[in-house]
């Protein structure tokens, strides 16, 4: 911790002075209690590899601060590089008040984060620590992937906040109901752990679902070789229609279905929540084989 904290006002007074009343369209729900913020920076130290869980290295990047809760709480663990990445102006001027009670520490970006190239944001190690507002979180997290996939350093680690039933997915296995598309390719490239819950009513306003803390690790390379575009192309078309077989869900990919399920030796009638990982990145080796030929 370092040797002086600023004295800071109370979130709840620093809300009602910039009017901040969460917006449903921002998917906002703010998180006021310290405790909790503080748990989630604890475990981000405690998840992320060395020198990851060092917050006062690299960059670490908040999506969706709001007032600045979290933020608060990776400013006092001694994260010396944060970036802050809020689209509602009003956010931005409360956090404006954080960075300079924090000189030099806190950069606020007032920006659509589905716009922004995070992998090329501060230094390495870059680690990703945010409450994700629950309206855009599974897109954020796949560009980020997509990152992943073009380079495994591009971040050293993700500790994300997401709703719980997002998070059952991404760390589902096969022949379970939250298996799908996100579990495979989110598994293709991290390791995934849930970390802890937090009850909806932590929150203002509170949501209608528990919330979930999960950490994400990158993988020194991917589970198995595979293009993304095309495993997401694969996995699009298998769950899209997974209660079929995949001799029948496979044909919307406009490609020798029996020829890719004779080259991989995945059985006709087998369907998508039967396959692992590593079945689905041989479909999309085959696929992109096919393509060539």
């Amino acid at each position: 911790m370092p040797e002086s904290e600023p004295r800071l006002p109370p979130l709840r007074d620093v809300i009602a002075r910039h009017g901040l009343g969460a917006r449903k369209s921002l998917g906002q729900h703010f998180l006021f209690d310290l405790n909790l913020t503080a748990r989630i920076v604890r475990a981000a130290s405690q998840f992320l590899p060395p020198p990851g869980g060092d917050l006062s290295l690299g960059t670490v990047i908040e999506v969706g601060p709001g007032p600045g809760g979290l933020t608060r709480a990776l400013l006092g663990a001694g994260t010396r590089c944060l970036v802050a990445i809020e689209k509602d102006h009003r956010c931005v001027a409360a956090l404006a008040e954080l960075a300079d009670a924090y000189p030099g520490r806190l950069d606020v970006l007032e920006t659509d984060a589905l716009a922004l190239d995070a992998a090329h944001i501060g230094t390495a190690p870059r680690r990703i620590i945010a409450n994700l507002p629950y309206n855009i979180s599974t897109a954020l997290l796949l560009r980020w992937l997509a990152d992943v996939a073009r380079d495994p350093t591009a971040f050293s680690g993700f500790v994300l906040m997401f709703q719980s039933e997002v998070a059952d997915r991404l760390n589902a296995h096969p022949r379970t109901k939250a298996y799908g598309r996100l579990s495979v390719i989110t598994q293709w490239l991290c390791h995934v752990q849930p970390l802890f819950e937090i009850p909806a009513r932590a929150f203002t306003p509170p949501p209608k679902v528990t919330s979930t803390v999960v950490g994400l690790q990158p993988r020194a390379e991917p589970l198995a070789a595979a293009d993304m575009p095309t495993l997401e192309r694969v996995t699009a078309a298998a769950f899209g229609q997974r209660r079929k077989m995949l001799r029948q869900s496979l044909r919307s990919l406009g490609a020798d279905t029996g020829a890719l399920l004779t080259a991989t030796g995945v059985p006709e009638t087998a369907r998508a929540e039967e396959l692992d990982v590593e079945a689905f990145c041989a479909l999309a080796r085959a696929l992109s084989e096919q393509v060539k030929d």
